[in-house]
């Protein structure tokens, strides 16, 4: 077996060569790594015996005089040159872990170094309008109970008082420590990974750094609103922990029906009621729109259920601000016949408007 052929070394190669070498494979052969490989565990101990050999000056030079090698007494796994501690309290302090499973180290702290930034949960509120208020867009309040920042302790949680470093984990906010050759870290159990020593809770909020609050907030409904829509109104959600920022609120927007408009997307419809004699005869009226009266002409001959549509008399797009129309559907409404006279001369009428109107039934 050629020690430098295991550690894919040429002969010659510098001490750096070999240690980084070394790191290389044995971040990749380590039976911790492979548990249950004898394959890699053999390899590992090659590799393990090549850089003991050749990182040692006196070894290496009888090696590459004798060609020989001082095969170590067995040992359990280990990296030799660097230090395996216990319990480590900074990510430098474990230069074999460091080097190794730095990665590892990182992703594990990093729940405990984003503890400090945690959003706040969002808050969900509706809102009822009025038809009209939809329309033409208004401001209201909502009142929703929501946690912020403690006043008394201004979101720390504890009663003021000077910083200082939690001495266990010596201001990092983890504990690390190992198992075997395995580096582990979790947040500090005496600071709950702040790195701050631990402080006297508040009173006001029992050191959660949040209270419940009942506020009214503003809500601008914008003209053209539409039922079911919902309104994002930035860090009007819960705070977030240890002065993190604040979630959002959203508002659902529900809109009233009326009496005699109808929505449909940005066009308006209204139903008229016209007499007989009206659609006969022909008229001019006056109908009501979202945005105020506004004339109708209905041409003799009109029939029951004829629309007519006048122009940006309905909603106005929240895209383009343009209105939609007004669509009025005309319904004739036959009169209530209380006197002979009256039905004497709808018999006139019949006799001297005689058109078969059911002629389209024959066979």
């Amino acid at each position: 077996m050629d020690l430098y052929d295991v550690l894919g070394l040429a002969r010659g190669a510098s001490l750096g060569e070999i240690k980084r070498a070394y790191r290389r494979l044995a971040r990749r052969f380590h039976p911790d790594i492979n548990p249950g490989d004898r394959t890699a565990e053999h390899r590992f101990r090659q590799i393990q015996l090549a850089y003991e050999t050749l990182g040692d000056e006196v070894r290496r030079r009888h090696y590459d005089l004798t060609g020989a090698i001082d095969e170590p007494a067995p040992a359990s796994f280990g990296f030799e040159g660097f230090d395996f501690s216990v319990e480590v309290t900074s990510a430098h302090g474990a230069s074999t872990f460091g080097d190794l499973f730095g990665d590892i180290l990182r992703q594990a702290a990093a729940p405990a170094a984003l503890h400090d930034d945690a959003r706040g949960a969002d808050l969900h509120a509706s809102l009822v309008v009025s038809f009209l208020e939809s329309i033409h867009g208004v401001e209201r309040q909502v009142t929703v109970t929501r946690l912020v920042e403690c006043r008394t302790c201004a979101g720390t949680g504890a009663v003021r008082a000077p910083d200082a470093a939690c001495p266990p984990c010596k201001g990092t906010g983890a504990i690390r420590s190992a198992r075997g050759h395995m580096v582990f870290a979790k947040p500090c159990p005496s600071c709950g990974g702040t790195g701050q020593q631990q402080r006297a809770a508040c009173r006001t909020c029992g050191g959660r750094g949040l209270e419940s609050r009942v506020e009214g907030v503003a809500v601008a409904v914008p003209a053209g609103a539409a039922a079911g829509m919902e309104l994002r109104l930035p860090g009007g959600g819960h705070a977030g922990p240890r002065q993190g920022p604040a979630g959002d609120l959203y508002v659902r927007i529900d809109v009233a029906p009326h009496r005699l408009f109808r929505r449909e997307g940005d066009d308006v419809h209204l139903v008229v009621p016209l007499g007989v004699h009206e659609a006969a005869l022909g008229t001019r009226i006056e109908i009501p729109t979202p945005h105020g009266p506004a004339r109708l002409r209905v041409p003799p001959g009109t029939p029951s259920g004829h629309r007519f549509r006048l122009h940006e008399k309905g909603a106005p797009s929240l895209r383009t601000g343009v209105c939609g129309d007004l669509v009025a559907e005309v319904r004739i409404v036959l009169p209530a016949i209380l006197d002979e006279r009256s039905k004497e001369l709808l018999r006139e009428f019949g006799r001297i408007n005689h058109e078969d109107v059911r002629k389209d039934l024959a066979q």
